[in-house]
């Protein structure tokens, strides 16, 4: 297991040195050697592993158990799931959540014998166990329970029930190496909606459920493929369950033969309003083309929920959508020109947590007085619940996605103090320079930490999947612009 150097703000030494003098004494000597290693970190702390050799008397042969746990410190980062080879075993597609009784962080990626999509494997999962600003990882554990015979398991998307404490993860599992692009053309799915759940985060998981014939039924047959996520999804305050997904629809037949050039992908909410015991799915967010998005819960002023959508687009920018439904349905979603989007495309991930109390009114995130909002709202005037614009919400957003126009570079934070109004996102603090891609974030309410799970490298965003925590305080510290002044957020904040 792993513990940080002293002066890294983790403790000393010591106690762990007790430890392995303890661990040594189980094993008969004569029979064991060890080995303290010691791993400089890139925030310039250290890790160390306790390294126990075991001598087998039959074939004399030294063996090696390694017990390792990476510890994440607040403002570091810790890679959690690395390629083993450029073209081997990658892992990708991050997905992140938190369970507040047991001050666990729950993170999922899918293993793939290459980075192609077609070459995905199954899911894995590490445990994060937090204790105040750092975070003590278990070693890396395969979801096997997470499959379908003759299919791969992609897309988590994870979301925690906080009446039952169960934790349902969601995922796809596609028939062989049949990829999206084949079942696009040829219009017939091949993908499975599916989900397994742990009642005590994460030690354990149920058997699979496969949920296609119960939530999307007959209809599948307008759908090429479909899929969850990828990222977390959330429980409203009514107590509804939203898995966030996206479907290639087929409008229109030919007789009896489908027309699948014309297929478009659409978001939707899969959801729950029984803890999870049955599911449905609402209707596809139209008419503009959407694809992977994820949803936060926003409360206005006057107290009133709305559902905020955040999807990706081919369209250079980020596509924003309000409900006033709970997720059964959309407005018609609006591109939001200060959330660029490469070229293509890329997920992105978006929070929302109650506001820090500043002092003296609404400011900008530089600390000044701001004027009050004056932008158009985002939602519909004829069904707005607000009393009045300009006020800020109960509710803000935190978004990561990359920031560079042309590729997937720059992995940027984006605050937004009132996201019922149009043009109100900040600039975004860089928290990773270089290649990047898929990311997903987690709030601690009311203790002012976020999680943020992403893909990042130094020459490709898949070398490896890594974990940053931090803190209310240093999004606004780094943050620029505020949300009174729209096109702000031209120049990112480095970190």
């Amino acid at each position: 297991m792993s513990v940080p150097s002293p002066g890294c703000g983790q403790g000393p030494l010591i106690p762990f040195c007790l430890l392995s003098t303890y661990l040594m004494a189980l094993i008969p000597v004569g029979t064991q050697k060890y080995l303290l290693n010691k791993r400089r970190r890139p925030c310039g702390s250290h890790s160390y592993s306790l390294i126990i050799f075991t001598n087998d008397l039959e074939d004399k042969a030294w063996t090696t158990n390694e017990v390792m746990e990476e510890v994440t410190s607040c403002s570091f980062s810790s890679p959690l799931f690395q390629q083993e080879d450029k073209r081997g075993v990658t892992y990708r597609i991050p997905a992140l959540i938190y369970v507040p009784p047991a001050h666990t962080f729950l993170a999922f990626a899918e293993k793939r014998s290459s980075s192609k999509d077609e070459d995905a494997l199954h899911l894995v999962l590490r445990r994060g166990l937090r204790t105040g600003q750092s975070v003590q990882w278990e070693p890396l554990k395969s979801l096997m329970k997470a499959t379908l015979p003759g299919h791969r398991t992609m897309n988590p998307c994870p979301v925690w029930e906080r009446k039952s404490g169960y934790v349902y993860l969601f995922f796809i599992c596609v028939q062989g190496h049949v990829t999206e692009r084949q079942q696009i053309m040829s219009g017939r799915n091949a993908a499975r909606l599916c989900f397994i759940c742990s009642q005590d985060a994460g030690y354990s998981w149920s058997d699979v459920r496969d949920l296609t014939e119960e939530v999307i039924g007959p209809e599948v047959t307008h759908w090429a493929t479909f899929a969850v996520g990828p990222g977390h999804g959330i429980q409203l305050q009514s107590g509804r369950l939203i898995i966030p997904a996206y479907a290639y629809y087929i409008p229109f037949w030919f007789f009896c033969f489908r027309l699948p050039y014309r297929a478009r992908p659409h978001s939707l909410m899969i959801y729950s309003d029984d803890l999870g015991a049955t599911w449905h799915h609402g209707r596809l967010i139209k008419p503009m083309v959407t694809v992977e998005c994820e949803v936060a819960e926003v409360i206005g002023k006057a107290g009133h929920p709305v559902l905020y959508c955040s999807a990706r687009t081919p369209n250079r920018h980020r596509a924003e959508a309000l409900s006033i439904d709970h997720g059964e349905c959309f407005q018609k979603p609006v591109l939001s020109h200060q959330l660029c989007e490469p070229p293509h495309g890329c997920q992105g991930s978006v929070v929302s947590f109650c506001p820090l109390e500043i002092p003296g009114g609404c400011q900008n995130l530089a600390g000044e007085d701001a004027p009050a909002i004056q932008q158009s709202p985002l939602l519909c005037s004829s069904v707005r619940p607000e009393p009045e614009a300009g006020t800020l919400s109960e509710s803000w957003l935190l978004y990561s996605h990359p920031t560079n126009k042309k590729r997937r570079v720059d992995l940027g934070i984006y605050l937004n103090q009132s996201p019922l109004e149009a043009a109100c996102w900040s600039r975004p603090w860089i928290l990773h320079c270089g290649p990047c891609g898929y990311s997903d974030l987690a709030a601690l309410e009311n203790e002012g930490l976020f999680g943020c799970l992403f893909e990042c490298g130094t020459k490709q965003e898949c070398e490896q999947i890594a974990f940053r925590l931090f803190t209310d305080r240093e999004i606004l510290s780094h943050v620029q612009g505020d949300c009174s002044t729209p096109g702000m957020n031209s120049e990112p904040s480095k970190k």
